[in-house]
């Protein structure tokens, strides 16, 4: 069985638990996007990490995903706001949106990634009630993600095999 690991990553974290699920599965292809002028690889299951853009995946990788048919893809992802299943659940459901109906999703994963400063000093702009809850959102996604977020891509894919 043949795969390939095709990520997009813009701060390095998705691209961080692309390496780790490439190096887990031994014998595949790692790809960074941008998608625009990526060949569809070759591959029994391609694994496809993405950042989250404004509740959905960036655009590379919509780009890339618009360009599958009859594909067997694993899902994974990033996003700055984590510990809501639901938020990740409703990234996933957009993500899959770009997706022909011939591709099969065979699995997914989310987990939080940490933000840029820019973010940060964003929030800290905003009235004091919602600047406390947005802050202590991104001061708890600075380590992520770490080896266990990681972990846990290497075993919801490889459950997916």
């Amino acid at each position: 069985m043949s795969y390939t690991v095709v990520y997009a990553s813009k701060t390095g974290n998705t691209a961080f638990l692309a390496k780790s699920l490439a190096e887990a599965l031994p014998g595949q292809d790692i790809v960074c996007l941008p998608a625009a002028g990526a060949q569809v690889p070759d591959s029994d299951i391609l694994f496809v990490g993405f950042w989250t853009d404004k509740g959905d995946c960036d655009p590379d990788t919509a780009a890339f995903l618009a360009k599958l048919q009859n594909k067997r893809v694993f899902l994974f992802g990033t996003a700055g706001f984590g510990g809501d299943p639901q938020y990740f659940s409703d990234i996933l459901g957009r993500v899959r949106a770009h997706l022909a109906p011939s591709n099969l999703v065979i699995g997914h994963f989310m987990c939080q990634g940490r933000m840029p400063d820019a973010v940060r000093r964003r929030f800290e702009a905003l009235p004091p009630k919602e600047a406390s809850k947005q802050l202590e959102n991104f001061d708890r996604a600075l380590s992520h993600p770490d080896d266990d977020d990681a972990a846990q891509l290497v075993r919801a894919a490889i459950g997916c095999l």
